[in-house]
């Protein structure tokens, strides 16, 4: 009989479970510092979004969505919604694909 055939089968983790696995969410919320003053409006804008993109990226990876293409705009207003965060518009959503494509 061969080696592998001697071997049990693991436990299905998070990337090969038949449906995915509810999100854990934060315990306690990250604590917020004042941005720094003095910048274009357009700056604190753009750092929102990334800071907003990137949170999403992060609870869609953990929710087992794991290619940018599984991550249409419903799905991540629906995980923004999960973790407690306004609805993002296109721009963020395409944002959060670009993170997750640049991940791999």
């Amino acid at each position: 009989m061969p080696a592998a055939a001697l071997k049990p089968k693991p436990l299905p983790t998070q990337s090969t479970a038949k449906r995915p696995v509810l999100l854990d969410l934060p315990y306690q919320p990250v604590e917020k510092r004042p941005l720094p003053p003095g910048r274009p409006r357009e700056w604190y804008v753009s750092h929102n979004r990334r800071l907003k993109a990137m949170r999403l990226a992060i609870a869609l990876l953990d929710s087992g969505v794991h290619v940018p293409n599984q991550a249409r705009n419903e799905t991540i207003r629906s995980t923004a919604e999960t973790i407690g965060v306004h609805p993002p518009s296109d721009t963020t959503c395409h944002m959060v694909r670009a993170l997750m494509r640049y991940t791999r």
